[in-house]
């Protein structure tokens, strides 16, 4: 047996279910307590799981984390969006997230982004479950935009879409003092976003 099918027979013993009450644990301990004071011990309680359960599964409390906020941003994702134009695609991603989950990810990323500056793992674990897989993504959505014929494949703004969206995600709070609304980043990407790819807003 590979290590891969090893792996995969361990998590096939937590249900989906039990899966997502985990990682809504996790999340509602890292919004109380922050990434440096949570503990795998207190996982471990929270949920009434075993702290040897936690480990086997993920590893360490960086996997833990990632894939908990991963779990958490199925509105985040470009998966299964596909509306006929690039637009439509940013539009409706956009709309996945209501203006309250929104806020509460906007606080929860802040928090994550000051602990991914002194913790080699944790940045490891997102780039390798949140960062790597959206970008996956956007490249795919992007393809098909070239394909349509609605961006040119030589536009240098290809590349910093993420980075541009997940700047006004970001700065909203630093500079406005609100938090991202869905009403912020629609006119945000009408008006930066598709502009900068060489793409009519209208």
């Amino acid at each position: 047996m590979t290590v891969t099918e090893v792996a995969t027979a361990r998590r096939s013993r937590i249900t989906p279910e039990r899966e997502a009450e985990l990682y809504e644990a996790v999340l509602d301990l890292l919004r109380e307590v922050g990434y440096d004071a949570l503990t795998m011990d207190a996982v471990a309680a929270r949920t009434r799981s075993s702290k040897a359960t936690l480990y086997r599964q993920w590893g360490g409390k960086a996997e833990l984390v990632a894939k908990a906020v991963r779990h958490s941003k199925p509105g985040g994702s470009l998966d299964g969006i596909d509306t006929g134009s690039l637009r439509g695609d940013l539009h409706a991603l956009t709309r996945r997230s209501d203006d309250c989950e929104m806020e509460q990810n906007s606080a929860l990323m802040r928090g994550l982004a000051m602990a991914v500056h002194s913790n080699p793992d944790l940045l490891q674990a997102f780039r390798e479950h949140l960062i790597e897989p959206e970008l996956a993504e956007f490249r795919r959505v992007v393809q098909r935009a070239i394909d349509r014929g609605e961006v040119r494949e030589d536009n240098p703004a290809i590349g910093y879409i993420m980075h541009m969206l997940l700047g006004a995600f970001a700065a909203r709070t630093m500079i406005d003092e609100q938090p991202p609304t869905q009403a912020f980043l629609l006119s945000y990407i009408d008006a930066v976003v598709l502009p900068a790819l060489g793409v009519s807003p209208s």
